[in-house]
């Protein structure tokens, strides 16, 4: 039996956008809480009865966290211009390598309701 596992995370950052709809407000630097979950899936080890080591799923989290949290995202390397889509993408590409049964990112922010979610 297939189980799915999830870990979320939130980090407040700042940043710019260029866009062709609110250009003013998205051009000047501005902030939101981001909320964002990871999932997991895999059949459960038999002896330990783990998909994985949930303080494993913490700790690479919080090392990427570090990396997005009150930050100004146009300048995180690798990110790309700081949308959703772009947020969704550089969490998967970072966590991936140290957690192979990765499936999913979802990012969201709960302010304004937008959200986004990349599976693979």
């Amino acid at each position: 039996m297939m189980c799915e596992l999830s870990q979320t995370f939130f980090f407040d950052a700042a940043h710019t956008l260029d866009r062709a709809i609110e250009t003013a407000s998205s051009k000047r630097i501005h902030g939101h809480t981001y909320n964002a979950e990871v999932f997991l899936t895999g059949q459960p080890d038999p002896t330990t009865g783990m998909v994985i080591d949930l303080g494993l799923v913490r700790r690479e989290v919080a090392l990427l966290r570090e990396q997005l949290d009150h930050h100004l995202l146009d300048e995180v390397e690798g990110l790309g211009p700081p949308t959703l889509e772009n947020l969704c993408q550089f969490i998967f590409r970072k966590l991936l390598p140290a957690l192979p049964a990765l499936t999913s990112v979802r990012v969201w922010r709960t302010s304004i309701g937008d959200g986004c979610r990349v599976s693979r």
